[in-house]
């Protein structure tokens, strides 16, 4: 998640939170509705979060850790949590470390970026944050092992790529959507549960360019101007437990279908957990669903939710949500006062 300008960042779900970064120290928090970070004061520019840790990235180029995996670097432009891996972006370099160890001693592996993947530094001479650079020059990809390469066709110009538990999601230059891996959850969006071992168009949305992407552990969420589109796992609540209450399961969807919120919202940032969607609208609200066990959906309970559902949090305290990044059981959002966005 990329932000600008001074405002605050909340998580909720199954959270890491440290109590003051680079103090060394952090906790757990299971919360079902936002919490706001200890961070005053610090103009954190990115979040990156894994199942037990978060990786925050200031404007300065400082890198901390908080809840599980806890630690800080200086000389950061970007990272990227997992529970097997914490890859950080210093300079010209990628290094890589398992979270136990993370920024501590030598890294797992180093390997040198593209200059114009690497971004450039600043007034001075201090890393910047961007985008985590595919590998090399948007060729190929991050893996938990020393990076190997595969490139990508000539005619895929991507413009963003997101990664699923088990499948891959790509933004073409023009807005084409192609998606590859495991499809035995639909995610693919295909209209088949097969895999796919290279990039294949997504041909039912030929026609409708898309504008954002989003992958979770085994859905997809595709944002274009006119609706959003999703495909893979949905957990829905019309199964009934033997006290006739509602109990999630999972439904598999292998075809794009058209998902509209109420009041006729624009979407227009999405972003995926393990099996829950968290998206933001242009007026600045935020809508989630899907998987609620961990209080991940931010609306004061541990239901599960079929359908968007607006919360309610960012509304009662006039705050415009600008950005949106879902952990597998967590959510983070930075928002800002209505007003002075």
């Amino acid at each position: 998640m990329a932000v600008e300008g001074s405002g605050a960042w909340f998580g909720f779900g199954f959270c890491g939170f440290g109590q003051a970064l680079g103090s060394g120290c952090g906790r757990q928090v299971h919360s079902p509705e936002p919490l706001e970070a200890p961070c005053a004061g610090v103009d954190i520019c990115r979040v990156s979060a894994s199942w037990s840790y978060t990786a925050l990235v200031t404007r300065g180029g400082g890198t901390h850790l908080s809840g599980a995996a806890r630690g800080a670097a200086r000389g950061c432009g970007d990272a990227w949590a997992s529970e097997a891996l914490l890859v950080v972006r210093r300079g010209p370099q990628l290094q890589a470390w398992s979270p136990p160890s993370a920024l501590c001693g030598e890294p797992l592996w180093t390997h040198a970026v593209a200059p114009d993947a690497a971004g450039t530094p600043g007034p001075a001479g201090e890393a910047q944050a961007g985008a985590l650079p595919l590998l090399p020059g948007a060729c190929a990809y991050v893996s938990p092992r020393p990076p190997f390469y595969r490139p990508l066709a000539p005619e895929l110009r991507a413009r963003r790529l997101e990664l699923g538990a088990e499948h891959a999601v790509l933004l073409g230059a023009t807005g084409q959507v192609f998606s590859w891996g495991s499809g035995r959850h639909g995610q693919l969006g295909h209209g088949t549960l097969e895999a796919e071992q290279e990039p294949r168009l997504l041909e039912a949305l030929q026609g409708l360019p898309m504008a954002e992407v989003a992958a979770g552990g085994w859905h997809s969420v595709c944002v274009s101007a006119t609706g959003l589109a999703r495909d893979g796992s949905e957990v829905t609540g019309a199964a009934r437990t033997e006290d006739r209450t509602p109990a999630p399961f999972i439904s598999v969807q292998p075809f794009p279908a058209l998902l509209d919120l109420p009041l006729d919202s624009t979407v227009v940032k999405a972003s995926c957990g393990s099996r829950h969607t968290a998206v933001v609208t242009r007026t600045g609200e935020l809508y989630t669903w899907g998987w609620g066990k961990y209080g991940q959906l931010g609306h004061k309970g541990t239901s599960s939710l079929d359908r968007p559902c607006r919360v309610e949090y960012f509304v009662d305290k006039q705050l415009q949500v600008q950005a949106v990044t879902c952990g597998p059981w967590n959510t983070y959002v930075y928002a800002v006062e209505k007003g002075k966005s």
